[in-house]
């Protein structure tokens, strides 16, 4: 147990009592008076824990069942717990009690709760050697926590009323609190969700991610687009977090790969850095159990500090090694004569957190205060040294931040696996035996960023500690896995650690790096790498021999690690003398057996027969380098060849993982490939962010068993005709959309119409998802309302107002199109006088967690119209049907699923299917294909002009010709196009009938059950960890 926080008692009140009678056993708090007063005073400070342990004791309150952490606390405690926090913790001065300290002082009274339980888990999980999953993901996009927090803990009321009487609102508080900078999209907010239930089914959990100081980018929208600046969310601090000093591990980088006695390899020389963690407890719903976040942070060794260079004023040099992962120098030039002076560290970490957004290569030099005027920018700035935690996902085009990016990526697995494989010596004491180290310990990498935790696990167990190459090759991954009536029966337990979830059928995002990049920054790896890829030909040899050498070069081809690059020596031997086969014996022997009467070849002949057995004594070569290709490590076929478990995220996109992304491995080892659909938490997407529908919902369903049991949704159904229930359904929405309306206006200046359709758009921009399609059917509506009278307006199209919001990729020029694209249609459709409150168009800027919690509640439509086949599965799409929204959609990704569970006619469906895309494609290439006449009538439109000067004639080119880099309309906009537009008339006639609406609503609700993250991480630990679950006692 954590120790009790100290305390004042000398300000009108003394932390003495506790509140023992409340049922709820989850957490104390400490009770005090009813004084609430912010002035400055003396205070007598003493631990009170020992007091009230032996105030209790003498009135016979405690038992063997119960400890301090069985107090819950009132409104009262609450405050004083708060109050003291202001008092004794502070980050602000003392004389004034204003919001943003009034956040940071709940913040740390929810945490002291947090820990008390924290400390329970893991010394529980600690006792019992418990096996553990561990999820390994580059994001985590939590948003906010304080009011997930005080939920979980079902503390809400209390806090609210604490509040109250300290003069503020929690949701004014709650809403001080930025969000936690540490993902962008669906990957990110899939694992945070995945921790909720982790922690909520109380599964033996942790997660691990990179604490980025700046996150991806703040977007600011103006007349230009988007643009970006660095996202400082932790200029204030973080409250929830807790440094762990004591939890630190070495990093290397570069150097190089020396053979030690008895060939024993050792990695040697290089750069070395620190990666010290962060941790942030995961408290569950109605449970004690409160997992871990480990986040890590990167710094250098004081040692690393040359002190006497820095004394002797060589300042560069004593640097030199410390730059590498903290932070440059002092100031920069921006080039093309502009020059930005810095005036602190804080400026300088700003302006490189925006120049590895946009992937620039800055100019640095010492200034001092003589030196100002004759800036030195000759020396290219090499992004490379900049902190490896500054943000998520560096601009990536340069040299400098493909190492950036490596560089994080490999941060995150060793210091992780270094954890794990520490956690794992220390639980088995003296009884330590590696050959059950999967027993357990099973690591989950979400998606491919993680891959190099597969060469890193093998490295420390070879290099530090002593297992041959057999051994640890074993552990990492599994051939063995026979699925029956889906239980897994292991041949050998030994080989299963690490799994891997595929997120993405795209080519670019199937992770490719340079082999020089990896062998100059990650040598000892690289070594690995080669002797998993042998491994891997090797298996592929004994599975389709040699014999058909074409078939053989294919598998090789599309199934090896390392692409163009020739065999390992062994195997290129192996091939080049292959067995004699039996035909070719009977051949042999058939000649031995020709008659000596035979006439004696002439010279000529004899030359000709050498000349033929000598060429089919050649064999072809199998790989054959391509000196003008790149030298590739492929590390999505590294994670199929190391992990023992493959996992798509949705049935359709497991399917097409395994017949077209995969399909050489799933013929050769179908048992390693699963489909796990992805699943949202129901306690911050239902349960927290729209407590009017979740109101309705427990009275309807009888309890509120549903927040954790999802499957009680399907209740609705069959009140979903119920006119109470609509009644109540409709003004729950109305709430929401004017809440909704109201926020529009405080975000963006634009003032919408709460009776309006909210028709809402937000996620990553991105061409596949086709934010395009869905503002060129907006053009093609808008221009068909300018051509129609008023009253036509009025009869053909029901109100709509359509919301936007995502972020582009910095250095993604098509997407920051889209963006000024979509920005400069609503910028003409809003202050048009004739259209009105008939179409509105609004991007909401910076979309986050928090934006997505606002909006989704009051959203009546929501578009996921990603090109068939192309999205894995979305998470979104879930989110809003909990909340009521019905979805217009291709059949992709989770799409398929969700329209089968809330009904066909609750779905409103248009596109291609997935099985087609191939061939429309082909047709287009062919000349073949002939846009619809409405959708040449668009692009003729947004070129006349109507909607400003921008030139927007590489965006509608896009969408045109047949073939060409940025032509040819790869994702079929202009195919799916009238399929788009008649699909919208008939979501305008069924928005007409708002009785019917409601009950699609409702409907949709309802069938969402299925996508929950409970089920999913149910899923997980059954059938990929093998985890169960631990109550605390």
């Amino acid at each position: 147990m954590a120790s009790l926080p100290f305390s004042a008692t000398s300000f009108h009140s003394t932390f003495i009592c506790f509140n023992y009678k409340a049922r709820n056993p989850n957490l104390f708090f400490l009770k005090k008076g009813s004084s609430f007063t912010f002035s400055r005073r003396k205070f007598i400070i003493k631990s009170v824990a020992s007091d009230q342990r032996q105030d209790l004791k003498e009135e016979g309150q405690i038992t063997e069942e119960a400890s301090l952490d069985t107090f819950v606390p009132d409104s009262a405690s609450i405050a004083s717990s708060i109050k003291y926090h202001s008092e004794f913790t502070p980050s602000f001065a003392p004389d004034h009690f204003e919001l943003p300290k009034a956040f940071k002082a709940t913040a740390e009274s929810v945490r002291d709760s947090l820990i008390i339980n924290w400390n329970a888990t893991y010394a529980y999980y600690e006792k019992i050697n418990v096996k553990q999953a561990y999820y390994l993901s580059m994001e985590y996009l939590q948003g906010r926590a304080l009011l997930n927090a005080i939920g979980n803990l079902e503390l809400t009321g209390a806090y609210a009323e604490a509040l109250k009487k300290l003069g503020h609102n929690l949701e004014d508080v709650a809403r001080e609190e930025p969000d936690a900078a540490l993902g962008n999209g669906g990957l990110g907010r899939l694992a945070s969700c995945f921790l909720d239930s982790l922690a909520t089914l109380n599964y033996p959990a942790w997660g691990y991610g990179l604490r980025y100081k700046y996150g991806l980018f703040k977007q600011y929208i103006t007349k230009d687009g988007q643009e970006e600046v660095a996202e400082n969310w932790l200029e204030m601090g973080n409250p929830w977090e807790i440094v762990r000093n004591d939890v630190s591990y070495p990093v290397k980088f570069y150097g190089e790969v020396i053979s030690g006695p008895e060939g024993i390899k050792e990695w040697v020389g290089g750069e070395d850095i620190t990666a010290v963690a962060y941790d942030v407890p995961i408290p569950g719903y109605k449970t004690k159990t409160t997992i871990n976040l480990r986040l890590w942070s990167t710094k250098v060794a004081p040692e690393k500090f040359d002190l006497s260079a820095f004394n002797a004023g060589d300042h560069a040099k004593a640097y030199s090694e410390m730059k590498n992962a903290e932070k440059p120098r002092s100031s920069c030039s921006l080039g093309r004569n502009r020059t930005m002076i810095l005036c602190d560290d804080r400026d300088l970490e700003l302006w490189l957190a925006y120049c590895l957004y946009r992937d620039s290569v800055v100019t640095l030099s010492i200034l001092t205060s003589t030196e100002l005027s004759s800036l030195d920018t000759s020396k290219p700035f090499n992004l490379s040294h900049l902190k490896i935690c500054y943000i998520l996902y560096p601009g990536d085009e340069s040299l400098e931040g493909k190492t950036l990016r490596l560089k994080q990526q490999y941060t995150l697995c060793s210091a992780s696996l270094q954890d794990i494989i520490a956690r794992y010596e220390r639980r088995s004491g003296e009884f330590l035996n590696w050959e059950i180290f999967p027993e357990k310990v099973a690591v989950q990498m979400n998606d491919t960023h993680p891959t190099l935790c597969i060469p890193e696990l093998i490295r420390i167990l070879i290099d530090v500690k002593g297992l041959s190459w057999e051994q640890a090759w074993n552990i990492t991954q599994s051939w063995l896995l026979v699925v029956v009536d889906c239980s897994y029966i292991n041949g050998d337990l030994s080989t299963r650690t690490v799994a891997y979830t595929n997120h993405t059928v795209l080519p670019e995002a199937l992770e490719k790096w340079s082999l020089e990049l990896m062998e100059k920054l990650l040598p000892r790896h690289v070594v690995i790498i080669k002797m998993i890829d042998e491994e891997l030909v090797q298996t592929i040899i004994d599975e389709y021999g040699t014999e058909d050498l074409d078939l053989l070069q294919e598998k090789l081809k599309q199934m090896r690690i390392l692409d163009n690059i020739e065999l390992p020596e062994s195997v290129a031997e192996m091939i080049a003398k292959p067995e004699k086969s039996s035909v070719e014996a009977i051949e042999s022997t058939e000649e031995d057996d020709v008659s000596d009467e035979e006439t004696e070849p002439t010279a000529e002949e004899d030359e000709l027969e050498e000349e033929e057995i000598e060429e089919k004594n050649e064999v072809p070569p199998i790989i054959e380098p391509d000196p003008k290709l790149p030298k590739l490590v492929r590390m999505a076929n590294l994670c199929v060849a190391g992990g023992y478990a493959v996992n798509g995220v949705a049935e359709i996109h497991s399917e097409i993982v395994k017949n077209e992304v995969f399909n050489d491995f799933y013929e050769m080892w179908p048992e390693k490939f699963q489909n796990k659909t992805n699943g949202v938490t129901p306690r911050r997407w239902i349960r927290f962010c729209n407590p009017d529908l979740s109101k309705i919902i427990t009275k309807w369903t009888g309890s509120e068993d549903w927040v954790v049991n999802t499957e009680k949704l399907v209740t609705l159904c069959k009140f979903a005709d119920n006119e109470d229930l609509q009644s109540e359904w409709r003004e729950a929405k109305r709430r929401n959309k004017v809440k909704v309306a109201s926020f529009l206006r405080e975000k963006t200046s634009f003032i919408v119409n709460p009776d309006a359709m909210f028709d809402v758009q937000v996620k990553r921009i991105h061409e596949y998802k086709r934010q395009l399609l869905n503002i060129m059917g907006i053009v093609y509506r808008y221009k068909k309302m300018k051509e129609m009278s008023h009253e036509e307006r009025k009869a053909s199209f029901a109100p709509r107002v359509c919301i936007f919001g995502g972020k582009a990729f910095a250095t993604y020029v098509q997407a920051k199109r889209i963006v000024k694209f979509i920005t400069d249609v609503g910028a003409t459709v809003n202050h048009d006088p004739e259209i009105g409150d008939l179409l509105k168009v609004v991007f909401v800027p910076d979309y986050n967690v928090s934006v997505a919690e606002m909006l989704i509640p009051g959203s009546e439509l929501s578009q996921h119209i990603s090109t068939a086949g192309m999205e894995a599965s979305g998470t979104s799409n879930m989110k809003f049907a909990m909340n009521g929204c019905i979805l217009v959609g291709t059949l992709d990704g989770a799409n398929v699923e969700i329209r089968q569970e809330v009904g066909e006619d609750n779905f409103f469906l248009f596109g291609a299917e997935a099985h087609e895309i191939a061939g429309l494609r082909k047709e287009r290439a062919e000349g073949k294909f002939v846009p619809d006449p409405r959708f040449e009538e668009v692009k003729a439109y947004v070129r006349s002009g109507v909607f400003g000067p921008y030139n927007y004639e590489e965006l509608m080119g896009s969408l045109e010709g047949n073939e060409g880099y940025g032509r040819a309309d790869y994702f079929l906009v202009g195919k799916d196009f009238p399929s788009y537009i008649e699909c919208q008339d008939k979501v305008d006639e069924a928005y007409r009938d708002q009785k019917r609406w409601t009950k699609m609503s409702i409907l949709n609700t309802a069938g969402s059950y299925k996508f929950s993250s409970d089920r999913t991480i149910h899923e997980y630990a059954r059938d990929i960890w093998r985890i169960d679950p631990v109550v605390l006692p």
